[in-house]
């Protein structure tokens, strides 16, 4: 997978920059061809001559050039090396370029380049084990999570402070192998392909302060936008009702009712080459929606409210699928496989992905998910327990063979 790619490695100001020689040695020994860029603080623990003799390119360490240089150039770097990178790493990750890439600041060259970037990002977090235990660097990581960017977890052991607890950055071999395995599962496979993706609940107002929804929190269709968006597809996301960051490079449609998914769903699948409806649509909605907040009623009176049945968006697909690949969910709690099979058959799927809140691993709001592809040909494939962004890369898989 590393044979002949174009590997940006952003290099922060940690103890653990001298691990970073050997990573290079290994993407180039695995035939990468990697260009190195510095922060100032990097370059306090290993000099740039040594990054560039090993990876025998010219290292980047400003946004300004030199005298000599071509100024107009330069002045571009950033965005050049951006569009040119197959994979962006920044290890050792410090708590300060973390927070920098979480909130968009870009006052260096490892900074301003991730803003213009194109590629996946991956990102090697390595500090003092109370900084990275720090609630602020914490939510600083799971906010780039939710863009979708890879998080290779520090590893456990004595610290440069003496302490011991997270922080390490894991060894060149761990680290390399990650660039890889990010490499292999985001292949350009989708580009040029427009794809929609539906996530999250619905919510059905009952009156403008209540309503009926359900527990999904997107947070698989939020990984399916992002793994497509990495393979270079043109992916519009319609979201429901969710608390989820927007994916890098995805085009994010939010709405709230059946009626309002359907109608941007009906609008925009005509376009796409394939759609994939991970959203947890509402079945019924109340008839009528009360002007006013529903008062409780006296004496512990109860409320009756009459729901009518929504649109059954992935039926009506299904009907008109024109060459789209069409991919649903089955979220079941009884009969999994035979409710699937009949949801397969009944709206004409491509293939099914069933799943149960009930197995462990596939909880609603969980980062994993347990779930079943059952494909219009019978074949059945039961996948172990996967991140989302696993499992999404699975479902991908199959769209773009039958792409």
């Amino acid at each position: 997978m590393l044979k002949n790619k174009k590997i940006l490695l952003g290099i922060t100001g940690g103890i653990s920059v001298y691990k970073m020689c050997t990573v290079v040695r290994l993407l180039k020994k695995a035939g990468a061809d990697v260009r190195v860029l510095m922060t100032p603080a990097a370059t306090q623990f290993v000099t740039p001559l040594t990054f560039s003799t090993l990876s025998q390119r010219e290292v980047v360490t400003s946004l300004w050039p030199e005298a000599k240089e071509a100024t107009t150039r330069a002045s571009v770097e950033h965005v050049n090396l951006a569009l040119w990178g197959d994979i962006m790493l920044v290890a050792p990750a410090t708590a300060n370029t973390i927070a920098k890439i979480a909130h968009g600041a870009a006052d260096d060259v490892v900074s301003s380049t991730i803003l213009a970037l194109r590629c996946p990002l991956l990102i090697a977090p390595a500090m003092d084990v109370d900084m990275y235990l720090n609630d602020a660097t914490q939510e600083n990581l799971r906010v780039l999570r939710e863009r979708g960017h890879h998080i290779l977890p520090p590893v456990e052991g004595e610290l440069a402070s003496g302490l011991v607890g997270p922080g390490r950055l894991p060894e060149p071999e761990v680290v390399a192998a990650f660039v890889e395995s990010i490499l292999e599962k985001t292949p350009l496979d989708l580009r040029g392909k427009k794809i929609l993706v539906t996530a999250g609940p619905t919510h059905e107002p009952i009156d403008p302060v209540r309503f009926i929804g359900n527990r999904s929190s997107g947070k698989m269709g939020f990984a399916i936008a992002n793994a497509a968006a990495q393979r270079g597809a043109d992916v519009t996301l319609i979201a429901g009702p969710v608390t989820l960051g927007t994916p890098h490079h995805v085009s994010r449609i939010d709405v709230e009712t059946a009626e309002q998914m359907h109608a941007a769903v009906k609008q925009h699948a005509k376009k796409c080459d394939a759609v994939i409806m991970s959203a947890a649509v509402a079945d019924y909605t109340p008839k009528k929606t009360a002007a006013n907040k529903i008062k409780k009623g006296a004496n512990g009176a109860g409320l009756s409210l009459e729901l009518g049945s929504t649109s059954d968006i992935l039926k009506e697909l299904g009907a008109h699928k024109n060459g789209t690949v069409l991919v649903g969910f089955a979220l079941e709690t009884q009969d999994e496989l035979k409710n699937a099979k009949a949801k397969l058959q009944s709206k004409n799927l491509d293939f099914v992905v069933l799943n149960s809140p009930r197995v462990e691993g596939a909880a609603f709001g969980s980062d994993t998910n347990v779930v079943t592809i059952i494909s219009k040909g019978g074949a059945v494939e039961k996948l172990p327990r996967l991140s989302k962004f696993d499992v999404a890369v699975e479902i991908l898989n199959r769209v773009a063979k039958l792409l």
